[in-house]
């Protein structure tokens, strides 16, 4: 079961991703755009994705994501419950909604010390 504090750690991992609030939430961001964020009780996370590859992890295990209704269906994002992940799971994620957003030198980077699975 993959917990906030576990987020923390991860996105600390990423080059360039900072921890800053937005609507209240924790958020994690690289070049000041949002990867990932977590919800007001730290149960779920939400994170930037594909809206293809969205449609079939949501479709693969609708227990554990799913989309904000009115929110993530305008944006490249959506939801996973953390006691449904596990941390291996939740880095795959993190790094790959990382990856959207930062740099193509950072990913440079963390490639040649964290090749892609």
């Amino acid at each position: 079961m993959a917990t906030a504090e576990d987020v923390r750690r991860i996105v600390g991992t990423l080059p360039g991703a900072v921890e800053k609030a937005a609507w209240g939430q924790p958020c994690f961001r690289t070049r000041d755009k949002i990867f990932a964020s977590l919800d007001d009780d730290d149960a779920v996370l939400g994170f930037s994705i594909d809206r293809d590859e969205r449609t079939g992890l949501i479709a693969s295990d609708p227990e554990t994501y799913f989309l904000k209704a009115g929110h993530d269906d305008r944006y490249h994002f959506a939801r996973a419950r953390l006691a449904r992940l596990d941390e291996t799971e939740l880095a795959e994620i993190l790094t790959a909604a990382w990856r959207r957003i930062a740099p193509a030198a950072q990913v440079r980077a963390f490639d040649g010390d964290h090749p892609p699975r």
